[in-house]
């Protein structure tokens, strides 16, 4: 007999297997341990003997055969599914508040019980929907995280097949990570630029870095899968999920996506799938980054992806060439996720325009056939539930197929080649689905397609260890999230991120110790995503504090240096209740489309609006303060230096404020001391561009939504064109090897 050794930790028994496998179990599961041939097995059916799908010696293909030959359809149609957002938080905070349940039908205050226990919620779908995959969102800390996913995992492993949960997550691991689509940790975790800054960087190795960094943190949370990354090519620069992307080069964007992916997946040790190891869901295929007038498919006004420049092919690349082909031994991404667009007229077969899930052509003749891929696709949120409001965030979003019943919806899913339905917690629709294909092609033809889909969802379930220990350490969890190391790699990143545009007369860098006067910023009142009011109010944009360590700190402008005045790219939306389709606008001022189309080019059967065209109409950025904020302060400090610098969520005409400041830096999502550590010296800027910036809007309008570079790129008074690849340092504009390698 071999020797192996026990150790208790948390609620679970750890197994070391000395030649083999580790494994624990939780004390509270019911599950025993198996000995044969001197190693330890774990009884998750609880039957008493080993079976394949329980012997981690066995090729991964022999245990899922066998798992799957004891599944129902019901348990398979669990695995099917993927939660809606889970939060861990006691926090008041946006997620938190949305994504709280209830404890024995109590508050968690009022049962007295643990953020860390399970809610009712959890338990109806783990037991009663069999599902196992699970999105989670903010978390107090790692600790917790660690003790909710002991707990969760405890939880399925006493049931029935002892199937471990898959958990995930949206990106979590830039300095603001409690927006929108990144509803990240809340707690203490390395701090990363947003998708759109690595890319700035362009230093594919710094992404795999990343990923080897993140996969690493994300396990010690109980994260097994990241809902990352996000390759759509933005070459529709209006697109509001611009700064999740790595650009609008698809070259760039594919070495992006390859290092990322592969930073996830592959362990450092032994260059494989391990204990490390973190499926990455690569999204969003066929890519939607042409969102027709920049408009996006969250909400029913923005449904349509369009190809004016018949340049469909381009957005593949990025998977194609990037996910799909890793340099390690992962060999691509475990998972992809399709949009929620309509890819206007690409169906050369079906003739058909529905959402990119429900599409035969795009994911069984495009993406399983003609690319070979046989990973996971997983549908993005709620797009089997029904959309009363085109306008609204939180409803379905079920484009093209709006008339047909929720069952039919999964059914025409599960025709398609697609897996999985995120943000699904129901069984039911499923069963329905099934029943649905036994009238059409028997049952046997059902149970093999069910079966199809388990295997592959199994596979990622397997490849990441979890059959054999889901738990995690918390202590060790506590230690190793956000440690020293990986905030300080973070960090680098961040200063590596940041694009210097401008530097006249090498007004950067000021030595430390000026004077220097930052203004307030000045919010109109405004809706958030989710219908809440945001107030009209002041905020003085930077902790003070932090500016103080490094210059001092100034009331008004005449007693100043300089002026460093932060900002933010323009915000807006393309509909409005009243006026309906509006132009989305990169300019602060008013702007009134001259240029749009009379008519638009998307036509949708089921929508009582046929012409989306903006044209003659009116819009202005939710943020147009910010430039009566520059040239306030530009008059106010007279022929004293004034430093813009703007956070950065898409390419901006910068021609309304460009020639009265002397300094531009924009960033992607960074903490103030990394700008601050360039504004001062102590780090030199060397990020550039990884899109183009528009001369205006005249520009905007006449691009093509679906092609790159195909903007006429602004000029500076000193006859610096903000084009791609673009980026200045302290000697001037940039001219390296990564220039050299990208620039068009």
């Amino acid at each position: 007999m071999k020797e192996y050794t026990r150790k208790e930790i948390d609620n679970y028994i750890y197994v070391k297997n000395h030649g083999g496998k580790d494994i624990a179990y939780a004390k509270s599961s019911g599950v025993e341990i198996l000995e044969e041939d001197g190693y330890y097995f774990k009884d998750l059916n609880k039957n008493g003997k080993l079976d394949p799908y329980e012997d981690w010696r066995l090729p991964i293909e022999d245990r899922i055969n066998d798992l799957v030959n004891q599944m129902s359809i019901e348990q398979i149609a669990g695995l099917m599914l993927y939660s809606q957002h889970q939060a861990v938080s006691t926090g008041e905070g946006l997620f938190a508040r949305m994504f709280s349940g209830t404890y024995d039908g109590k508050s968690l205050k009022e049962s007295g019980k643990k953020i860390s226990d399970l809610t009712d919620q959890q338990k109806k779908f783990l037991t009663e929907d069999n599902l196992r995959h699970i999105l989670l969102t903010v978390v107090d800390d790692a600790k917790t995280a660690a003790k909710w996913n002991n707990n969760i995992q405890a939880f399925v492993e006493g049931m029935d097949l002892g199937i471990p949960n898959n958990i995930s997550s949206d990106p979590r691991h830039t300095p603001n990570a409690d927006t929108e689509f990144n509803a990240g940790s809340g707690g203490k975790i390395s701090k990363w630029p947003e998708p759109l800054g690595l890319a700035a960087t362009f230093d594919p190795e710094l992404v795999r870095r990343f990923g080897q960094v993140a996969s690493k943190e994300y396990r010690c949370l109980g994260i097994s899968t990241a809902l990352s990354p996000q390759v759509d090519i933005a070459t529709e620069p209006r697109w509001m999920r611009f700064s999740g992307t790595f650009g609008d080069d698809s070259k760039l964007s594919a070495d992006m996506a390859e290092a990322y992916c592969d930073g996830f997946q592959t362990d450092e040790e032994t260059g494989q799938w391990g204990a490390e190891s973190v499926n990455a869901m690569v999204k969003h295929w066929p890519g939607g980054g042409s969102g027709e007038g920049g408009r996006d498919a969250h909400f029913g006004y923005g449904k349509f992806a369009v190809y004016p420049g018949n340049n469909f092919e381009e957005h593949l690349i990025p998977f194609t060439e990037g996910a799909f082909k890793l340099k390690n031994g992962t060999k691509q991404a475990s998972a992809v996720m399709p949009y929620y667009t309509i890819s206007y007229d690409v169906d050369i077969i079906n003739n058909e325009n529905v959402g990119n899930s429900y599409s035969k052509y795009l994911i069984t003749d495009l993406l399983r056939n003609k690319y070979k891929y046989d990973g996971v696709v997983c549908t993005d949120w709620m797009i089997t539930k029904d959309c009363p409001d085109i306008a609204s965030f939180m409803v379905g979003k079920c484009w093209g197929v709006e008339t047909m019943s929720e069952a039919q919806r999964h059914y025409k899913i599960l025709m398609a080649g697609v897996d999985q339905f995120g943000g699904n917690n129901e069984m039911q629709p499923i069963i329905d689905a099934y029943e649905i294909g036994i009238k059409e092609h028997g049952e046997t033809f059902m149970r093999e397609r069910f079966e199809r889909s388990a295997k592959r969802l199994l596979k990622n379930i397997f490849s990441t260890g979890l059959f054999e220990n889901p738990y995690v350490d918390p202590d060790y969890s506590e230690t190793l999230v956000g440690n020293k190391e990986f905030m300080q790699e973070g960090y680098d990143a961040q200063v590596k991120s940041v694009v210097m545009l401008k530097n006249k007369d090498n007004v950067l860098p000021i030595c430390n110790k000026k004077k220097v006067y930052i203004p307030k910023r000045r919010v109109k009142e405004g809706v958030d995503w989710f219908g809440n009011v945001i107030p009209a109010h002041e905020v003085f944009p930077v902790k003070d504090t932090t500016v103080e360590r490094y210059y001092t700190l100034v009331e008004t402008p005449e007693e100043a240096d300089f002026a460093l005045v932060f900002i933010e790219s323009p915000d807006s939306v393309g509909y409005k209740e009243k006026e309906g389709y509006v132009p989305i606008t990169l300019q602060y001022r008013p702007y009134t489309a001259e240029f749009g189309r009379k008519e638009s080019i998307a036509q949708d059967k089921n929508d009582v609006i046929k012409n989306r065209s903006y044209l003659g109409k009116s819009n202005t950025c939710s943020n147009e303060q910010d430039l009566d904020i520059i040239l306030e302060t530009k008059a106010a400090m007279k022929d004293k230096p004034v430093i813009v610098s703007m956070n950065c969520k898409n390419p901006t005409v910068v021609e309304e404020f460009e020639s009265k400041v002397q300094g531009i830096l924009i960033n992607f999502n960074v903490q103030l001391e990394a700008i601050l550590d360039i504004v001062s010296g102590k780090e030199e800027p060397s990020g550039l561009l990884p899109f183009q910036m528009p001369k205006d809007m005249k520009t905007v309008e006449e691009q093509f939504e679906d092609v790159s570079h195909d903007m006429e790129c602004y000029v500076d008074e000193e006859g610096h064109s903000y084009d791609f690849a673009y980026g200045m340092n302290y000697s001037g504009v940039i001219q390296d090897d990564r220039v050299k390698k990208y620039k068009k």
